[in-house]
């Protein structure tokens, strides 16, 4: 797979992020250890210094598959909030990929199965941080 992007995380995403990893349900999910290394690899800032253009926990945003060329809009949420309508879990393969992205970065992401997947972020709909939503 091609050099991943640069990505960033704010603080306090990172915290609760990592404690979702630390429970033994996640453990045994798939990508559990690709999330870790983007974690790893992330610059991480404080929520208020957060860019306005980067996808953050409880932010919508609006990206392409590009293996298939369809479009989808959710909003990134920890795993408690996944399962209604329009939201994916940061725990989930697109969910995981998705996280730190800027507007107009893509990604290639291995997903269940062995096949890989390019997602592209088209826009962001909502940041919390860009809202002045730092606690969430």
């Amino acid at each position: 797979m091609p050099t991943p992007p640069p990505i960033t995380v704010s603080s306090l995403d990172l915290e609760r992020i990592e404690r979702c990893l630390n429970t033994d349900a996640a453990r045994h999910l798939p990508g559990m250890d690709a999330l870790q290394a983007e974690l790893d690899r992330a610059t991480v800032v404080d929520p208020q210094q957060m860019p306005p253009d980067i996808v953050t926990m409880n932010s919508t945003v609006r990206f392409t598959d590009d293996s298939s060329g369809r479009q989808y809009e959710l909003t990134l949420v920890y795993p408690d909030g996944a399962g209604q309508p329009g939201t994916v879990s940061v725990l989930a393969p697109i969910g995981s990929a998705l996280l730190g992205l800027a507007v107009g970065q893509s990604i290639a992401w291995q997903v269940p199965g062995g096949r890989a997947i390019t997602l592209r972020v088209l826009e962001l709909l909502r940041q919390p941080e860009a809202m002045g939503e730092y606690h969430r």
